[in-house]
């Protein structure tokens, strides 16, 4: 209830827990029951601000889930821009009007992209 409650109100979710514990495949299964394809990247210290733009855009376009496991290990360069453009799908998703042609497109990072307002991002981080 917690991570659709999340997306209901045009955010994402972040389940905590230790490593082992379903938070995961909570995610993964949530997705499959509402029908959403739901993509799990494993992140790493080597993954850019450019990479993170490129998911964020594959998302919002296609309408999918994405999982961001172990997100805790992402430099806090990288943290601080993919908080930006997280940012920019909420308010995309958020200002969606399904009548208006001019909210069905969204910026990150400097590209325009169509938006599927299904899309959505969950996070997930080991102690």
């Amino acid at each position: 209830i917690t991570l659709t409650m999340g997306l209901r109100l045009f955010l994402g979710g972040a389940p905590a827990g230790p490593a082992g514990t379903g938070k995961t495949e909570t995610t993964k299964d949530l997705a499959r029951a509402l029908a959403l394809p739901c993509y799990v990247y494993n992140c790493s210290d080597q993954m850019s601000y450019l990479t993170m733009a490129d998911i964020f855009r594959g998302l919002t376009q296609t309408g999918a889930w994405g999982c961001f496991d172990e997100f805790n290990r992402l430099i806090p360069e990288v943290l601080s821009v993919c908080s930006v453009q997280f940012k920019a799908v909420c308010v995309g998703v958020k200002g969606f009007v399904l009548e208006d042609e001019s909210t069905h497109v969204v910026t990150v990072d400097g590209d325009t992209v169509s938006l599927v307002p299904k899309c959505g991002a969950f996070i997930t981080m080991n102690p």
